[in-house]
């Protein structure tokens, strides 16, 4: 005879994982019974954040909190995205939600539904974080919407490109897509802190041509200051032919989610990386076909090839400190110590 084992349930003061929900614009959402943050991507099931978060919030003291997934699908219909934004706004315990895929097209459907949104959001037109903040005389918390991928994609870039690379090398950028992940990266290494480092001229491509005019009119906003192309890829093969003009010591960057939420690759697997070169996917898991790409040519063609763990780590820390109001270091001991926490997941 056997004996079922059945893992202990977590204590009350325990942070918890609900199930995620499959967002419609009728979707019945249940309110929140402790405080609750939500994470709205597409898969959020998968993340490895649903490890991570009860861990992470014992080691920052957060008590009892808890996380759930929104499941949108891709480009959803603005009633969806305005539905789960309403809730969180009116839910007491629901306190506020990171986003992924969908941070334009949320902001887009829902920009009357935020009391404030910060400088980031408002140039870039996305939010990638949620949170509450005190009330202005009245009974109900400011709903307020964070662009913090600029923050987050310049931290995780710092983590692996060498110390005036740029400067040094001559090399070029390609950022493969034009969503808000695109534009923050571009924002973060155009910035006027970093001088004169800054890549040699800048490609961005994407299948649709109309969130590139849109990256184009948030460039001249910013007044940049080197050669930016704005490339119509419908096709892989017409990335592969970009990727070929770069010059050594080029960054290419996979922001368009192919390989995560979707399968694939923005690259044929013809493509040749720019002899070293880096090649950054924003993406962790899913079938990882650029990153196996990449590693195909690491050798030969002497590329450093980086995932997107360290990116998902600073994005995930930079908006639970806004929700929770807590400070969370950004670098240091302090960081480094949530990374480990994290990796202990990862199988």
């Amino acid at each position: 005879m056997t004996t079922a084992k059945h893992s202990a349930p977590p204590a009350a003061d325990a942070a918890v994982v609900l199930p995620a929900v499959q967002a419609t614009a009728t979707t019945a959402f249940e309110p929140a019974a402790r405080p609750t943050m939500y994470f709205i991507g597409v898969t959020t099931g998968k993340s490895s954040i649903m490890q991570v978060f009860p861990k992470w919030a014992a080691h920052l003291g957060l008590g009892a909190v808890a996380i759930r997934g929104i499941d949108c699908k891709w480009h959803d219909d603005p009633a969806v995205y305005r539905h789960v934004v309403t809730f969180i706004k009116k839910d007491p315990h629901s306190l506020g939600a990171l986003v992924t895929t969908h941070k334009i097209d949320l902001l887009t459907a829902c920009r009357d539904l935020f009391d404030k949104l910060d400088p980031y959001a408002e140039l870039l037109g996305e939010v990638s974080g949620i949170a509450k903040r005190g009330s202005a005389g009245g009974s109900q918390p400011l709903l307020c919407g964070y662009a913090k991928d600029p923050i987050t994609s310049g931290l995780s870039l710092e983590a692996f490109l060498p110390a005036d690379h740029w400067r040094k090398t001559g090399g070029d950028t390609l950022i493969l897509g034009a969503g808000g992940s695109s534009i923050a990266l571009s924002c973060a290494m155009l910035d006027p802190q970093h001088g004169d480092n800054l890549p040699r001229r800048l490609f961005i491509t994407n299948r649709s041509p109309g969130r590139l005019h849109e990256i184009e009119e948030i460039h001249r906003k910013l007044a940049v200051k080197i050669p930016v192309e704005y490339i119509h890829t419908p096709r892989p093969e017409d990335n592969d032919r970009v990727l070929a003009r770069l010059a050594p010591h080029s960054l290419v960057a996979n922001a368009t989610g192919l390989g995560k939420d979707a399968p694939g690759s923005p690259l044929t697997d013809a493509a040749v990386f720019p002899e070293h070169g880096l090649a950054w996917d924003f993406n962790y898991r899913g079938d990882l076909h650029f990153l196996v790409q990449a590693r195909r040519q690491a050798a030969t063609r002497h590329l450093h090839v980086e995932d997107g763990w360290v990116y998902f780590l600073h994005g995930w820390t930079r908006v639970m400190e806004e929700v929770f109001h807590v400070e969370i270091p950004a670098r240091g001991p302090g960081f480094d110590a949530l990374g480990q926490i994290a990796a202990s997941t990862r199988t």
